[in-house]
C-alpha cells in the first residue's frame, strides 16, 4: 500500500531555514510527480510546491517563490522541501502528496512553527 512519511518539522526563528523529507513506499516512486502542501490553523490546505517524476520541472506558490526549493531522490524514494528565509506566516502543518493511479495519498503531516 502507498505510504508517505514526512519528517523534519520543528520550531525555527524568523529568517531561519528548515528542511523537510517525505519517504515514499508502495508505488513506483520515479513514475509519479510529487507535491508539498500546507495547512495553517483555520485555513484551507494549499499547494506549496510541485515536482515532476524526473525532477526536471518544479513549480511553487507565489508566497514561497525564491525561498523554498523542492527536490527528489528517486533512488531513495524521497522528496524534499528546503525552506529558507522562513516567516511566521509559513507556520503550518506540511504534507506531502502523491497521485497514484488517479487516487490521492497524503502523509500524516509535520508541524513547522516559525516564531521568535
Amino acid at each position: 500500500q502507498v505510504q508517505l512519511v514526512e519528517s523534519g518539522g520543528g520550531l525555527v526563528q524568523p529568517g531561519g531555514s528548515l528542511g523537510l523529507s517525505c519517504a515514499a513506499s508502495g508505488f513506483t516512486f520515479s513514475s509519479y510527480a510529487m507535491s508539498w502542501y500546507r495547512q495553517a490553523p483555520g485555513k484551507e490546505r494549499e499547494l506549496v510546491a510541485f515536482i515532476t517524476n524526473d525532477g526536471g520541472s518544479t513549480s511553487f506558490a507565489d508566497s514561497v517563490k525564491g525561498r523554498f526549493t523542492i527536490s527528489r531522490d528517486n533512488a531513495k524514494n524521497t522528496v524534499y522541501l528546503q525552506m529558507n528565509s522562513l516567516k511566521p506566516e509559513d507556520t503550518a502543518v506540511y504534507y506531502c502528496r502523491s497521485r497514484v493511479n488517479s487516487r490521492i495519498y497524503w502523509g500524516q503531516g509535520t508541524q513547522v512553527t516559525v516564531s521568535s
